[in-house]
């Protein structure tokens, strides 16, 4: 057989895993709190993976390693940042929001959180919300798309628009049918698939290249700054270079308003079992991002001969995969790939679906049994993945800048609220409306100028702007609520009462 074929073989295997696991949690599928937060029942272990896998995407083993191969360690302050980030939010983020979200009738999505939370009884927050998670996770699911497209035009030469509709087609059938559990179970598979990997593939490359001297001397030789996280400081004044180190890093501070990974939190079992979760996700996370980074410089020093070009650095982690490795086995590497592709967009994907149902078509009033509901939802799932695709039809997007975009989005627009909303009693909902939309409209046009997104990335803007407003508008809008005191004041007391066990 050919090497395509083993690879296929592998890659079909693992589809058919993660069919199979998507009609499970279909079995287990039957109201639209199960639908949406799998009925806040995730274990530590699960809910940490699931978080790693949904969070990390195609951009961990395309993204990163592509621009590392291409700049150097420099590129690595997103990883840093992004460790950084998750580690503050598990901590900070993770108890408090489980929390409260229970307490504050049982809000089972981040739209109804804030308007639950806030007492907003006119339904701007929740609509405001939702309307902004449509718009950003619509790029954000393309860029999955796009990764996809990518994965099977290098790996298999097959065409750019067959392989994004493959992929594209077996994520949505496992998340249109399986829910939250559906992609929270696949997740946990492909986080650890995709751990293997990022482990396995520099190991073998370092064993057969040779010793650690003589592979960072033919990195050294063809990118001599390769190894230098300061390298901004030797082309650019030290101001600039501060301020590139600090927009690079910045990705950590969208981690408080990504609502596919902080949905997480909210389906953990207890608030308690937030610290178990966040050793088992840290871990996960330092030493993938890890494996990715050294697969991108191995690949320096092994493609010194021939280098790849800027258009094909995505692809390094794929290449690597397939030289060293018996094809079967490669095919089993590269369906990493494919799995963290999957685990993202399934996971944007359920968010999109509640936005819609829960947050939007329920606010209207309309009475519908479970069943319609879930149906419901299920509809949204088609919906958001057909206008994603159409956004993907162009294979010259960037995975990266795609994932920037969108990533910055929901940092700007929610993670200032969310944090408020945990740790600050008077926080109006005039005040986080103003915040969020502020924090949305400043990402939105700060990406889309060059000049502005090239001097700074655009959620450390939109995260600022965003506070500052919600913070003015708040003070200048505050009275006393009862309700939002009693409810704050029971999430501090349970969170700090498990916290002291």
């Amino acid at each position: 057989m050919s090497d395509h074929t083993f690879q296929m073989i592998a890659i079909a295997f693992y589809m058919c895993v993660m069919l199979g696991i998507g009609y499970f949690a279909y079995r287990r599928t039957s109201n639209i709190d199960d639908y949406m937060l799998a009925d806040r029942g995730l274990k530590p272990w699960v809910a940490a993976l699931s978080a790693g896998a949904s969070d990390m995407s195609g951009w961990l083993l395309m993204g990163l390693p592509g621009a590392i191969y291409i700049t150097g360690l420099h590129e690595a302050w997103i990883a840093i940042g992004l460790v950084i980030g998750a580690w503050l939010n598990w901590k900070f983020v993770a108890p408090r929001l489980r929390s409260y979200t229970a307490i504050s009738q049982n809000a089972i999505t981040i739209p109804s959180f804030f308007e639950k939370r806030l007492k907003d009884r006119k339904h701007l927050l929740r609509i405001a919300s939702a309307l902004i998670i449509l718009v950003f996770f619509t790029f954000y699911v393309s860029s999955g798309m796009v990764a996809a497209g990518k994965f099977f035009q290098a790996s298999f030469e097959w065409p750019y628009l067959n392989g994004m509709l493959f992929v594209a087609g077996i994520t949505l059938l496992y998340t249109l049918f399986g829910g939250f559990l559906g992609a929270s179970l696949t997740d946990v598979a492909q986080g650890l698939l995709m751990f293997a990997a990022l482990i396995a593939v520099p190991v073998v490359a370092v064993i057969q290249i040779g010793d650690f001297a003589t592979l960072g001397s033919k990195i050294t030789d063809v990118n001599p700054q390769a190894f230098n996280l300061f390298s901004s400081f030797d082309d650019t004044h030290w101001v600039l270079a501060v301020v590139a180190i600090i927009s690079t890093a910045a990705w950590g501070l969208g981690y408080f308003g990504q609502p596919h990974i902080i949905v997480r939190f909210m389906a953990l079992r207890s608030p308690a079992e937030a610290t178990v979760a966040r050793r088992i996700g840290i871990s996960w996370m330092i030493l993938t991002a890890a494996g990715a980074i050294g697969t991108a410089l191995i690949g320096v020093a092994y493609f010194a001969d021939e280098p790849l070009s800027t258009a094909n650095s995505e692809t390094v982690f794929l290449l690597l995969s397939q030289i060293f490795f018996h094809p079967l086995v490669a095919g089993l590497v590269l369906a990493a790939v494919l799995a963290a592709i999957m685990s993202t967009m399934s996971s944007q994907m359920i968010v999109c679906s509640s936005a819609l149902v829960e947050d939007l078509y329920n606010i209207m009033g309309r009475k519908s049994s479970p069943k319609t509901l879930v149906v419901l939802g299920r509809t949204g799932v088609l919906v958001i993945a057909i206008v994603a695709a159409i956004l993907a039809l162009n294979p010259e997007s960037s995975i990266l800048e795609l994932v920037a975009f969108a990533w910055a989005g929901f940092g700007g627009a929610f993670g200032p609220i969310i944090l408020l909303s945990l740790y600050w009693r008077k926080l109006t909902a005039v005040g986080a409306f103003a915040g969020m939309v502020t924090g949305a409209v400043t990402v939105f046009i700060w990406g889309n100028v060059s000049v502005l997104s090239g001097a700074m990335y655009e959620i450390v803007p939109g995260f600022l702007l965003n506070l500052l407003v919600a913070w003015l508008v708040s003070r200048s809008t505050y009275t006393e609520n009862a309700e939002i005191t009693d409810e704050f004041t029971k999430m501090e007391i349970e969170v700090n009462a498990r916290s002291a066990v």
